[in-house]
């Protein structure tokens, strides 16, 4: 019986270990497939969908999103990789890499012995020191909106590691001037970047992508008679039926002969014309002939043939079926009140724009809002010649702005180029020495997981690792001030002189999140298949 018992535990014992090295190899496998995307040399991904479809892409956020992935420890770590980039915008492809280099680095500790908790608790001794170092690390901007130079370097260091170099810096200036323009008029508000609509036309090249300080919309008039461009237009966004409409109940009209029947349609059509008649006699006392000011008017209602005929005949653009995102918009860039009905209507309630005119490209028609006054909206004009280049391009800008409002909000920026991590790792080296216990090995492994960073740029760029961390680590000693690695020389470089800078939220969310992560699946000691009501 004694026998038995021991065999049974040893049996235990395999089961608990052999869960353990499962989720090790599985954030290992995840981490082989995902570090070489990291950096501006990184490598592109090719997914290919059921039905066929192609996509190359190397932006980390959406591998994991596109990518079929069965293994349950995988898609956890994915999942928490995926909650990053929802957050932050960034910095999805360093947690996957930190996540498996962590278990990595416990899988040694763990062959010689050391148990999992006493890891875990290492970790955590080392991850509050390292966000501790990194609050001192941050390089503090209390006037980060005047220094534009900084912001788009900021974009720069995220766009480049996504896009070609040429594009990505064309995107930069973008990105920070859309950002700068929203923020100016909500300063106290946040920033919202939900007022950054990006549209995008199959047409002409990725160069061809233009910031538009107003709003492009994705529709025109519905008039053969009506102008298709005019400058220095008052604007008006209202809700209001301009259309016949029948009753939403059911209903009779009874008549005696021709004579009383067109009475009732004259007197259903004047209810239509009466207010079609007020924006009119709006527009001729705000533009005269002394001015030569101009009319516009955006509905998200309806605008029946009789009544855009008569907007027409006063040299008025009416556009109808507005979108309620673009009308939101409108009001944020042009300035004035969305109207609800005509009847309260004056000049107060009226925007800005410097022009208005229509684009046509092949049977889609396009309306341009630009030079408006105080624009706290704007739009970006993505252009592109196919569908991968345009959606690898809004991803991108997506991204982009994300950088660029995390700078805003942190008010602070961190060293690029893997110089937080040498440094991070240089600090954790001399922490060790304060702790004391088995807790000192989590510490050691924390230490040397930071540096899958620097190793992986150096492995991507074609450079020799150990050499390449050999010489930032001494560099950092000797001089005791940020050094990053030039992806392009190999070289240790100083990234504020190159411009390359990291968002401090991003590296604060990777660091907790993977800890977090690497601790829990640790002290996972047996997977179970569990029954269908799992919550």
């Amino acid at each position: 019986m004694a026998a038995v018992k021991q065999v049974n535990e040893n049996a235990e014992v395999m089961r608990s270990g052999q869960a353990l090295m499962v989720n090790v190899m599985a954030a290992k496998g995840l981490q082989e497939v995902m570090k070489s995307n990291l950096g501006p040399r990184g490598t592109l991904k090719m997914l290919v969908g059921g039905a066929g479809q192609i996509k190359l892409t190397k932006d980390g956020g959406e591998l994991l999103n596109e990518m079929q992935i069965q293994h349950p420890t995988a898609i956890m770590i994915s999942r928490t990789a995926v909650a990053q980039d929802v957050q932050t915008g960034d910095g999805t492809t360093t947690a996957v890499l930190f996540c498996g280099e962590l278990l990595k680095m416990a899988e040694r500790e763990l062959n010689e012995g050391v148990h999992p908790r006493v890891l875990t608790d290492g970790f955590e001794k080392a991850k509050d020191r390292t966000l501790e170092f990194l609050d001192e690390f941050k390089i503090k901007h209390e006037d980060i909106a005047e220094k534009r130079d900084l912001l788009v370097d900021v974009a720069r260091t995220s766009l480049r590691t996504k896009l070609d170099r040429q594009l990505a810096d064309q995107l930069c200036e973008i990105v920070v001037d859309a950002v700068d323009c929203i923020r100016k008029q909500n300063d106290h508000l946040g920033i919202d970047l939900h007022m950054v609509e990006v549209m995008h036309m199959r047409h002409k090249n990725a160069a061809d992508s233009r910031l538009i300080r107003g709003i492009l919309m994705d529709h025109g008039s519905r008039h053969p008679d009506m102008p298709t461009h005019l400058e220095n237009c008052y604007v008006l966004t209202c809700n209001v039926s301009l259309e016949y409409e029948k009753t939403e109940v059911s209903s009779g009209f009874f008549y005696k002969n021709a004579e009383e029947r067109e009475k009732m349609v004259a007197a259903e059509r004047r209810f239509t014309d009466i207010k079609v008649k007020q924006i009119i006699e709006l527009k001729k006392q705000v533009c005269t002939e002394e001015n030569g000011y101009n009319f516009v008017v955006f509905n998200q209602k309806g605008i029946d043939p009789v009544s855009l005929d008569m907007l027409a005949k006063e040299n008025i653009i009416g556009l109808r079926r507005a979108k309620r995102r673009n009308m939101e918009r409108l009001t944020k860039a042009c300035g004035g009140i969305p109207m609800n009905d005509t009847a309260d209507l004056t000049p107060e309630c009226l925007g800005w724009a410097g022009r208005v005119y229509e684009e046509v490209l092949g049977e889609d028609k396009f309306t341009f809002v630009e030079d408006t006054r105080n624009p706290s909206s704007c739009t970006i004009q993505v252009m592109g010649p196919n569908d991968h280049t345009i959606a690898q391009i809004k991803g991108s800008i997506r991204d982009g702005l994300r950088n660029v409002k995390n700078a805003y909000d942190d008010m602070a920026v961190v060293p690029g180029g893997a110089a937080f991590e040498i440094a991070a790792h240089n600090e954790l080296m001399k922490f060790m020495k304060t702790v004391s216990g088995k807790a000192r090995r989590g510490v050691q492994a924390f230490a040397d997981a930071l540096l899958v960073v620097p190793k992986t740029l150096a492995e991507n760029s074609g450079f020799d690792v150990m050499d390449t961390i050999i010489k930032m680590q001494e560099a950092y000693e000797k001089k005791g001030v940020p050094c990053g690695l030039d992806c392009d020389s190999g070289e240790v470089m100083s990234p504020g002189e190159e411009g390359v800078w990291d968002n401090f939220i991003v590296k604060r969310q990777g660091l907790h999140l993977s800890n977090v992560l690497a601790t829990q699946l640790l002290l996972v000691d047996e997977v179970m298949r569990a029954g269908p009501k799992i919550k």
